[in-house]
């Protein structure tokens, strides 16, 4: 056990992760140069296209360090905010991270809050400074803002490049002589917790666990603590570049375990594995349960598509634990569901892999968040609307609270005056602002949750042309003055373009909105009218006109009354055509009323 490391690599995204990953893995003989290729652990297609890491990565790394053979569990972790759970199971299954700050952007708000995740799991920190070999490096000015941030000695930071190979070394020496060794018991009855699962179509679903207590041998008995059930350990092993089997595991390690389960829900990430004949006492306390922020409605093109998207969505979850899903109709688009999700990549993410993984094209509703409603004749009883269809009648109803987060940005300073008027149009208010160095400031905002999910990230990287790096975490809630503004076409209510919103924001938001549906409707044979309505009144409108045959063609000259009788008969025509008439709306005028601001 004193010859095992297990550690994780944190940092923001795009920092430099995955190629110094690459340069590790390079170092210690564990890929062969014909294997090689950028980002090798992301083995997501999705993951290469747009250079980000999606899913955490485990990896055993073999070292040699002064006569001594260590084995090295390495786990690469993603560094967006919306993957931040995945960050926090990995840190549940370490005892050291490498902190990566990359030289030439210095300190992010991502940085921050995954360092703060490590810390609370007290995880010994290596700081790192990335991409030394770029000529806009400023190794002082971040060397100064790591020691603040962690306390560290100047001395204790390894200066590296991704690209060149600097400080690889270095980097492995730190981990071995740092990186406290595994504690536990080997005679202890056994306890591993699982902290990531995949699903294998021919092979049923590998758990990824790390070994706390115990043995695990191949072909024993083990059972999954809280769901209570049985099976064989069929295969387990270590995660090199594949899956190496191997006869037993012991405290420390980090493995992988086929049990030949198939069934999605079996299978619970945080879960403890012990033995069936001498199972432990308690369960392993890892990580908290996902918080999903962002709620929209996926459902199938072709209504007859439901139990496939079903089946989907449940492989896709073992992928993904963090996609929270459960069954909802709607009246315009039939049977689906109703999806939560960490944020807007991370929804947009899965819709892409629906596609890509599994032929499945859906159509996603406008995101919204859940609120807390209060009703008269019961104060005490609180009704939770995730859908502003759930949303109960308002006169009967006390008051509704909405989830507000702390948001924290971190920029340069001469955009500081744009991004306060970004967030205060967004009813945000303002908490504290520092100044990290001369031109480096964090400011902190309370904000509601439900003014982030449509465009407040692409319009806060375009005031501040990119420099600006966001991180937020819940707060609770608050009671706010929401109305509920449903939208009519051709005065038929469209349920899934429906949203609750702040009564200053409604006439805009209508406006805007009807304007929007008006570009992206295709015009019909009879006039369409686009409303923006709260209760029964009308605050906005727009008109679609009606595609028209010139029926007046025909009269050459003659009397005023013939060419009359022709236009009041294609009016009646275009009434009755109205009362029949059933509007389809595109699936781009769902997802263009995130992009209003285009």
């Amino acid at each position: 056990m004193k010859h095992i490391r297990n550690f994780c690599i944190i940092a923001h995204i795009d920092h430099g992760k995955s190629t110094l990953a690459d340069r590790l893995l390079q170092a210690t003989g564990t890929i062969s140069e014909r294997e090689m290729q950028n980002q090798a652990l992301d083995d997501m297609e999705l993951e290469r296209e747009r250079g980000i890491t999606i899913k955490s990565h485990a990896i055993q790394m073999s070292y040699q360090h002064e006569g001594d053979d260590y084995i090295l569990n390495l786990i690469d972790t993603p560094g967006h905010v919306d993957f931040s759970y995945e960050v926090s199971r990995s840190i549940a299954a370490c005892e050291g991270a490498l902190l990566i700050v990359d030289a030439s952007q210095g300190i992010e708000a991502q940085t921050i809050s995954n360092l703060y995740l490590a810390l609370e799991h007290d995880l010994q920190i290596i700081p790192i400074l990335n991409k030394m070999d770029l000529p806009g490096a400023m190794p002082e000015e971040v060397s100064d803002q790591i020691v603040e941030l962690i306390g560290c000695e100047y001395e204790e930071i390894i200066q590296a490049s991704g690209k060149t190979g600097l400080g690889v070394e270095d980097i492995l020496a730190a981990v071995v002589n740092t990186v406290p060794a595994p504690q536990g018991d080997e005679e202890a009855p056994l306890q591993a917790m699982i902290f990531d699962s995949v699903f294998n179509p021919f092979r049923g679903i590998i758990a990824y666990f790390r070994v706390k207590n115990g043995v695990i041998r191949k072909g024993q008995r083990i059972r999954f603590f809280n769901t209570n059930r049985d099976y064989n350990a069929d295969e387990i092993g270590v995660l090199k570049m594949g899956l190496d089997p191997k006869k037993e595991l012991r405290t420390g390690d980090v493995g992988y375990i086929i049990s030949g389960i198939k069934q999605a829900n079996e299978v619970k990430v945080g879960d403890t594995i012990t033995s069936s004949e001498n199972p432990c006492e308690d369960d392993l306390k890892g990580f908290e349960d996902v918080k999903p922020m962002v709620f929209a409605g996926i459902y199938p093109v072709d209504s007859e598509d439901y139990e496939e998207l079903r089946y989907s969505m449940e492989k896709l979850q073992l992928n993904d634990s963090s996609l929270v899903f459960e069954p909802e109709s709607s009246a315009a688009l039939g049977f689906g569901f109703r999806c939560g999700f960490l944020g807007m990549l991370h929804m947009e993410i899965i819709q892409e892999r629906l596609e890509r993984e599994f032929n499945m094209t859906v159509i996603t509703t406008v995101p919204n968040v859940s609120y807390k409603s209060y009703m008269k004749k019961t104060p005490d009883e609180v009704l939770i609307v995730n859908n502003p269809s759930e949303l109960p009648d308002p006169s009967g109803m006390d008051k509704i609270e909405e989830p507000y987060i702390k948001a924290q940005v971190i920029t340069k300073t001469e955009y500081v005056g744009a991004i306060m008027t970004l967030c205060i149009e967004k009813r945000g208010e303002l908490q504290n602002q520092v100044y990290l160095t001369q031109d480096r400031v964090e400011i902190t905002f309370e904000m509601p949750l439900a003014e982030i999910v449509f465009d407040f990230y692409d319009r806060l990287k375009s005031v501040s042309r990119g420099y600006a790096s966001f991180d937020y975490h819940p707060t609770g809630y608050k009671a706010s003055d929401l109305i509920k503004m449903d939208l009519l076409l051709n005065g038929e209510q469209v349920d899934a373009l429906s949203a609750l919103v702040h009564r200053s924001n409604a006439f805009d938001l209508g406006k805007r909105i009807c304007l929007k549906l008006k570009e992206l409707i295709p015009r019909q044979q009879f006039e369409i009218p686009v409303q923006a309505a709260i209760g029964a009144k009308v605050i906005a409108r727009e008109t679609i006109k009606a595609l028209r045959k010139d029926v007046t063609a025909k009269c050459y000259g003659g009397d005023i009354t013939r060419k009359r009788k022709l236009l009041e008969k294609q009016k009646a025509g275009k009434k009755r055509m109205r009362q029949v008439g059933k509007v389809e709306v595109p699936q781009e005028a769902f997802l263009a009323v995130l992009k209003l601001n285009d």
